[in-house]
């Protein structure tokens, strides 16, 4: 590990000590949040600089393999992309240092009853637009390739000027760039935002397409996070599928000449991109340069798409009678929207 450092040189970030971390952050006094695989506190640098340190709960191996990460991550320089400031690897202690988001995640924007944290349709798409270039330079811009695997909206932190940030690479593989597809042993992610073939290979490879999935699940959550809060839709029902009921009522009308004053030109275009991205096929979704693209054009320039082949109940659950796993609807904890959560039998 000390032969890596040596080797990155200036281009590896910088290295704590675990008292320093307890230092800057007061004993761990400020936590900003905990997900699956850590814990995230309020720090300050000695020059004052506000950062946010995460204590990771999974401590494997000799860190040989954390550190390579961190490293590759910490190469990273994007402006939609959270910048990792230092880490720490101190024993079964791992821990990372990232720049500090003001205005948290995407998350809270979408659900909360909160007049004063809604923000329009027409910011909502410049977030979509950033969330994918940070996305592409994932995918294409760096020297390694990195797959996230936990597109959400939990994941996009929004900086002072709600400039979106991808974060929390706990999940995120490293590929090489001539390699298309990455094999891996499990399923990971995030329930109802997990592409299909992530867990069936059946549904095709895990590339980088997955990541789009994620992100097509994503898009369509601000959607119906948006339409819920603003209609107070409570309606439900375990077989209404909500990719599937904003296809049937919203991205169709985009082909018709009718006019619907409550749905702007940006929300229709969000709702049409993520349908794109969500196609069950990952050879019919398109890349993130083609999802920027997409989301540049004009509305009577984007193609309708087909509707995936999972969003039919009917196909899911004869599919679950010849899989090991069914695809089905439900609602997932973390949105009042009904999304397709993937689970086993």
């Amino acid at each position: 590990m000390e032969e890596m450092l040596r080797r990155y040189g200036s281009l590896a970030p910088k290295r704590y000590k675990y008292s320093e971390l307890k230092q800057m952050t007061n004993s761990f006094k400020d936590k900003l949040g905990e997900g699956g695989y850590g814990t995230v506190f309020r720090g300050s640098l000695q020059d004052g600089c506000v950062v946010a340190v995460k204590l990771l709960k999974v401590s494997k191996g000799n860190g040989e393999e954390f550190l390579n990460e961190a490293i590759s991550i910490g190469r990273t320089s994007h402006i939609n992309i959270v910048g990792l400031l230092g880490f720490c690897l101190e024993g079964a202690k791992r821990a990372l240092v990232y720049e500090y988001m003001a205005n948290g995640s995407l998350e809270k924007y979408i659900y909360i009853e909160n007049s004063d944290l809604v923000i329009g349709w027409e910011k909502l798409q410049q977030i979509a637009l950033g969330i994918s270039r940070g996305s592409e330079y994932l995918h294409q811009g760096c020297s390694t390739r990195i797959i996230h695997f936990d597109i959400k909206p939990q994941n996009i932190l929004l900086d002072q000027d709600f400039c979106p940030k991808i974060a929390d690479f706990g999940l995120a593989k490293l590929c090489h760039l001539k390699d298309s597809i990455l094999s891996v042993a499990e399923a990971r992610g995030t329930i109802g935002f997990i592409a299909p073939e992530v867990f069936s290979r059946g549904f095709g490879v895990v590339s980088t397409k997955s990541d789009v999935y994620s992100y097509g699940m994503m898009l369509l959550e601000m959607v119906g996070g948006r339409i819920n809060k603003e209609k107070g839709n409570t309606e439900s029902s375990s077989d209404l599928y909500f990719p599937n009921w904003i296809y049937d009522n919203i991205a169709e009308q985009v082909q018709s000449c009718e006019v619907i004053c409550d749905l702007e030109e940006a929300m229709r275009k969000i709702t049409l991109v993520g349908q794109w991205c969500i196609q069950t096929n990952p050879v019919n979704r398109p890349s993130m340069s083609k999802v920027i693209d997409m989301l540049e054009k004009r509305i009577n320039e984007l193609e309708m798409p087909p509707k995936p082949f999972l969003s039919c109940p009917s196909i899911r659950t004869s599919l679950s009678s010849h899989t090991s796993y069914d695809y089905r609807s439900s609602y997932c904890s973390a949105s009042p929207a009904v999304l397709p959560c993937i689970a086993q039998k």
